[in-house]
């Protein structure tokens, strides 16, 4: 009897420590990932004391605010489409109210490469008329017989005659890939092409290389406070433009380009340090490029200008005036980014 009830006791400690330890293993065992969100939506804004395009500034050298919306559908974790919408405001020759961008695309991820393919178009409304010098009438410029309409600015922009269509939209074409290395090293290419960059006639194609260093997160200590050094170094190239923005007079270095000048294509650099802290971002960047003053002065239209000197006449730029929109310049820029699936959980 004696034996029955000790065997009945270790068979009861022996089922008891079997459920413990299975209740062990459930307590511990992670709980069910969360249902996939495929859409998701990022969204900021921007403020700078100078807005910069490629090297050039936007915005003649004055602040400039920018927003953006893009809303993202998430086919699996590696694939994400996207469409957008972003606004900028500007200071064009041609008078336009702001940039409005749409665009949209697809972001393959495999492993440490990150793409992007896309359309960017550039909108430019508001636009007025000022000249045309070609020997074709064109740049939306009223005509009447074989003769422009003076009352729509046909005789070029005040101060320095400069030539500007009413429309500088356009399209591009971009793909683009940024390598992840490790949590501090990342690289990209990328590269976009214009049928007809900013509306001149004259096709586009850029392309450029980006790095960046990211410092580890206790750099700060415990304060949040991330930081970053980034820069990148690209090429843009231009066709020749259409008659509208054509030069009549010849110069010793060359021309005249009745049908429309040859675009100069030239290098752009730049290089900063930026400050993050939850969503916003603080970027110190300098620009450059390698244009001179007189050759910026054709490819802009720059209206502001009235630096006049022989030292700025070119083949493409008879006029004599010098323009320092593509000249070096520093830019500070605070932006806040979200996305909703993400900052406002």
């Amino acid at each position: 009897m004696k034996k029955m009830v000790l065997v009945a006791a270790m068979l009861a400690m022996t089922a008891g420590s079997a459920y413990a330890a299975d209740m062990a293993v459930k307590a511990v065992r992670a709980p069910p990932p969360p249902p996939f969100e495929p859409w998701d939506f990022a969204f900021g804004s921007a403020l700078m004391n100078d807005y910069i395009f490629r090297g050039i500034t936007q915005s003649n050298h004055k602040p400039s605010v920018a927003a953006y919306f893009e809303p993202r559908y998430n086919l699996n974790k590696d694939l994400q489409l996207y469409i957008g919408v972003a606004g900028e405001s500007i200071s064009f020759p041609n008078r336009a109210a702001a940039e409005i961008d749409v665009y949209g695309g697809i972001r393959p991820t495999i492993g440490m490469f990150a793409f992007d393919f896309g359309v960017w178009g550039y909108l430019y409304p508001g636009g007025q008329c000022f000249g045309s010098q070609g020997t074709t009438l064109q740049g939306n410029c009223a005509v009447f017989g074989n003769s422009i309409d003076f009352s729509q600015g046909a005789i070029g922009l005040p101060i320095n005659g400069n030539f500007a269509k009413k429309s500088a939209s356009f399209y591009e074409g971009y793909a683009k890939v940024n390598v992840t290395l490790n949590d501090q090293w990342q690289f990209g290419v990328n590269e976009y092409y214009s049928p007809n960059f900013l509306n001149l006639g004259a096709w586009g194609n850029y392309a450029s290389i980006t790095g960046k260093w990211t410092a580890p997160s206790t750099t700060f200590g415990s304060s949040g406070v991330g930081m970053y050094i980034s820069g990148e170094f690209g090429r843009q190239w231009l066709g020749t433009s259409d008659a509208f923005y054509g030069t009549t007079t010849a110069t010793a270095f060359g021309g005249p380009f009745p049908l429309g000048i040859p675009e100069p294509s030239y290098n752009t650099w730049n290089v900063g340090v930026g400050f993050t802290y939850k969503v916003f971002t603080l970027d110190l960047r300098y620009y450059d490029t390698n244009l001179s003053k007189g050759n910026c002065n054709a490819f802009t239209s720059d209206y502001s200008t009235t630096n006049f000197s022989p030292s700025f006449v070119t083949a493409i730029n008879p006029g004599g005036f010098g323009s320092n929109w593509c000249s070096a310049t520093g830019v500070v820029k605070f932006s806040a980014d979200l996305t909703a699936m993400t900052n406002l959980k």
